[in-house]
């Protein structure tokens, strides 16, 4: 290889693995906490992808001083990603009663209520968490059908989430004491003679205000360390598993469903109907260990620039 391209692909290789590093350091550190890197760390499993390429790189050109660092870099970011695609639970008994929860981004009202009400249909769905929602579209989902299917809701568009149920909901209103941007809706539904609380979460995204994002993520731990173990976080977070708020957040005792099945990347926005694939897993649902994760699905539903995410859940010991 002449030296003026080897030299340019050196350059190239560098500066990926100077980006890497930033991001690697900042995952460590929890610097993405509030500021303008909680942007570039929602690709940070595009980043390790991004930095195994240039390892190969760098060895085919026996470039070796720049290709141990891209090494150590690749075993600390596979050592932070490669767990959530091991799945990570104990068999659910036969018996366990059965939870059947979704979320869903009406992208202000846009989603399409027919192909909304045919996804609670298709997947039996126990309860809906809507975000951004708006009257109209909450009168459209009732003439679609949503009325016969869910007549139970708790129902907020001036909040920003809402909740649907075919199951009776108690307890319902908007989390009172807790400074998030929007009020978050909560409800609770029984289920095999236990008490399920449900949280139906959406949070101020990082690139209108870092710092307020992340004290929405804040008020959410909060209110995951005061809910118990029968308890389900379900919504858009407008964050992934490598942000330092969400990492938060689950530790105060909540399960990622997606990461406990072994489904450790399934992005869910942007959301097109078309065909564009999605980028980033901004959509979750989390529960507390007194329930268990059996499977997790995204649908694209048209006028959603998010993916619905259906998850179903068991009551465990």
């Amino acid at each position: 290889m002449r030296a003026p391209i080897r030299k340019a692909i050196q350059i190239v290789c560098a500066t990926a693995l100077a980006g890497a590093a930033t991001l690697v350091a900042a995952r460590a550190t929890s610097w993405d906490d509030g500021t303008w890197l909680a942007m570039p760390m929602a690709g940070f499993p595009y980043a390790v992808v991004g930095t195994v390429v240039v390892l190969v790189v760098l060895l085919a050109l026996r470039s070796w001083w720049g290709a141990a660092v891209a090494a150590v870099l690749v075993v600390t970011e596979l050592a932070w990603t490669v767990p959530r695609f091991v799945p990570d639970r104990e068999p659910v008994p036969a018996g366990a009663p059965r939870l059947r929860v979704a979320t869903s981004n009406a992208h202000v009202g846009a989603v399409d209520p027919e192909a909304l009400v045919r996804l609670v249909r298709a997947e039996r769905l126990d309860v809906l968490a809507m975000e951004e929602m708006t009257p109209k579209a909450i009168a459209a989902l009732d003439k679609a059908g949503m009325a016969e299917l869910m007549p139970h809701r708790e129902l907020h568009p001036e909040s920003d989430s809402s909740l649907y149920s075919r199951l009776p909901l108690t307890g319902g209103g908007l989390l009172r004491g807790r400074a998030t941007v929007w009020p978050q809706t909560t409800a609770a539904v029984k289920v095999g003679g236990r008490t399920v609380r449900l949280v139906a979460v959406h949070t101020l995204y990082p690139l209108g205000d870092a710092r307020r994002w992340a004290r929405d993520m804040r008020e959410l731990r909060e209110e995951a360390v005061d809910s118990g173990r029968d308890t389900v976080f379900l919504g858009d977070f407008n964050a992934t598993l490598d942000h330092a708020p969400m990492r938060r957040l689950l530790s105060a005792g909540l399960t990622d469903s997606h990461a406990e099945l072994g489904r450790g990347w399934a992005p869910t926005w942007p959301a097109d109907a078309s065909g564009v694939p999605s980028l980033l897993q901004l959509d979750h649902v989390l529960h507390g260990s007194g329930l268990a994760a059996v499977s997790v699905s995204e649908h694209t539903l048209r006028g959603s620039d998010h993916r619905a995410v259906v998850a179903e859940l068991a009551l465990v010991d």
